[in-house]
């Protein structure tokens, strides 16, 4: 899923139009319709996806999968990721491996199994 698909796929639970959910937010309804889309990204701007995070009281596994998916739309590595060394020492392998779709099946499974590992705490 994307984030402009999980954006839309929320407000549209809110049972919100886009006009009516981009009035109590403050948004431009053109540069929101445009970010479900996906013809835009999420802002850089850490605060304003939080508070959308928080207008949706996405919490726990919820909102850290729209804070991940609000970076991916911007190409960017998430944070907690990007500042593990141990993960970004891993990546080269993994983009070889995935460019040559050397990882499918068991052998992915695998793969996010070493990842969790690394990035588990007390591991």
């Amino acid at each position: 899923m994307t984030f402009g698909q999980l954006v839309k796929n929320l407000r549209i639970e809110k049972k919100m139009t886009l006009r009516h959910f981009c009035s109590e937010l403050g948004i431009d309804p053109s540069n929101w319709s445009k970010v479900e889309r996906g013809v835009s990204s999420a802002p850089k701007d850490q605060a304003v996806v939080g508070k959308w995070a928080d207008f949706f009281n996405l919490t726990g596994d919820s909102r850290q999968e729209f804070l991940d998916l609000a970076d991916l739309s911007r190409s960017e590595i998430p944070q907690d990721v990007a500042s593990d060394e141990r993960v970004l020492a891993a990546m080269p392998a993994f983009f070889r491996a995935m460019r040559g779709n050397d990882l499918e099946g068991e052998k992915l499974q695998d793969f996010f199994e070493s990842v969790r590992a690394i990035h588990s705490p007390n591991k």
